[in-house]
């Protein structure tokens, strides 16, 4: 989007350095017209690839973490009569 409209903003700016001229340039004022043109579509070409390769920065999804949903652990149990530690499935 951004080489787009730069390249938009270029080929109007040649445009309007072709049309804006005002009177056919003399013999002594080629030069001096002929420098203000290069130098100003210069200016504009380093201006624009600076802005079009700046920097990027991409950010990916945040990391998720997932732990296990179901795991085994010693808990004390009631098995009617009395209490003794059995391993127990837990789970979320």
């Amino acid at each position: 989007m951004i080489k787009t409209l730069t390249g938009i903003a270029a080929a109007a700016a040649l445009a309007l350095t072709m049309v804006a001229a005002p009177q056919p340039a003399k013999a002594g004022d080629g030069g001096a017209f002929a420098a203000g043109a290069i130098g100003g579509l210069a200016a504009g070409a380093i201006i624009g690839s600076a802005v079009a390769n700046g920097p990027h920065y991409a950010y990916g999804p945040a990391p998720v973490y997932y732990g296990p949903r179901c795991w085994w652990r010693s808990q004390r149990v009631w098995n009617g009569w009395r209490w003794h530690w059995a391993r127990v499935r837990v789970c979320r």
